[in-house]
C-alpha cells in the first residue's frame, strides 16, 4: 500500500504531471521493483486515467490530477479546479501581503472570456477579477459589446495580489498559469481576448509590443485569441479607448454579435 503523500509534495507531483499532459504526454510507466535491467517494452503501462501511478524512489505514490475531468458540468469542474488550487502556498506572493486568492467569475459556459493581469487592492479584499475602477471600465466595454459581465468569464494570468501591484514575475505566472489554463480546458470560450502586455505575453510566449500584438487573431490551443489594452492602461490613456473599441469589434464579428457604432466609456 502506497504510504500518505504530504500535501506539497502530492501538489509538486500533480503540477508536474500536468506539466507533461500540456507537452502532450500522457504514458507514464511504473518501474518494477527488484527486476534490474527492465527493457523499455517490458514496462508496464499506465491507463490514462485521471489518477496515475509515479516512480518517485524509494516508493510509488499516487498523484491524482485533473479532478475536473470527472464531470462534464462546467462549474462543477470549475469549484474542482478551485478545490485543488487551495489555499495556493506555491509561489512567494502567499508571504507578501495576499488577502485572499482571486479565482475567477462569470458564466461556466461563456463563448467570451477576458484575461488580465494580476488582481489589484479592491479584487484582493474582495475576492473578486476586475471590480476596481479598471473593473467598472470592463464592464462598460463588455456593455459596450451587448453582454452583461454574467455573460462572459473573467480570470487574470495569476491570482494572488502582487505587493504595490507590481508586474508579476515570470515564475509566478509559470506557476500559476497552469490553473488557468485548466479553467480555459474547462469552459471552452470561442473567443478569448487578453488584456494588456502581462496577459498577451504570457499566453502566447511572444515578446512585442502592444501595437504590434493587437489587431491579429492568434491560435491558442484551438481558441481565437485577440489583444487588447487593460482597462488600467485605458483610465490612464483614454485617447487609447477608439483602438481598444476597434479590437473589441474584432472580436464582436467573430462571435456574430451585432456592432454598434460606439465606444466604453
Amino acid at each position: 500500500m502506497p504510504p500518505t503523500l504530504d500535501p506539497q509534495l502530492r501538489r509538486a507531483l500533480a503540477d508536474r504531471i500536468r506539466y507533461y499532459n500540456e507537452l502532450g504526454i500522457y504514458d507514464f510507466y511504473r518501474r518494477k521493483e527488484n527486476t534490474p535491467g527492465l527493457q523499455p517494452e517490458q514496462r508496464e503501462p499506465l491507463p490514462k486515467t485521471k489518477a496515475v501511478a509515479l516512480s518517485a524512489a524509494p516508493h510509488l505514490v499516487e498523484a491524482t490530477i485533473g479532478a475536473e475531468l470527472t464531470t462534464t458540468d462546467p462549474a462543477q469542474a470549475l469549484k474542482l479546479i478551485r478545490e485543488d488550487l487551495g489555499d495556493c502556498t506555491r509561489c512567494r506572493l502567499h508571504q507578501q501581503g495576499r488577502k485572499q486568492i482571486v479565482f475567477g467569475v462569470g458564466n461556466p459556459h461563456a463563448d467570451l472570456m477576458f484575461i488580465g493581469e494580476a488582481p489589484g487592492a479592491d479584487e484582493d479584499a474582495q475576492g473578486e477579477p476586475f471590480v476596481g475602477r479598471a473593473g467598472q471600465l470592463l464592464n462598460n466595454m463588455i456593455k459596450a459589446m451587448g453582454l452583461r459581465r454574467e455573460d462572459v468569464y473573467i480570470a487574470n494570468i495569476i491570482k494572488c495580489r502582487p505587493p504595490g501591484n507590481r508586474t508579476p514575475e515570470r515564475d509566478e505566472c509559470e506557476t500559476c498559469s497552469p490553473f488557468l489554463m485548466r479553467q480555459i480546458a474547462t469552459i471552452k470560450p470561442k473567443a478569448i481576448v487578453a488584456l494588456g502586455a502581462v496577459a498577451a505575453k504570457t499566453l502566447l510566449a511572444i515578446n512585442a509590443p502592444m501595437s504590434e500584438l493587437r489587431g491579429h487573431w492568434y491560435d491558442f490551443r484551438g481558441t481565437k485569441l485577440a489583444v487588447t489594452y487593460h482597462p488600467a492602461f485605458l483610465l490612464r490613456d483614454p485617447r487609447q479607448k477608439k483602438e481598444a473599441w476597434k479590437d473589441l469589434q474584432m472580436v464582436m464579428k467573430e462571435l456574430g454579435l451585432p456592432i454598434q457604432q460606439k465606444t466604453a466609456e
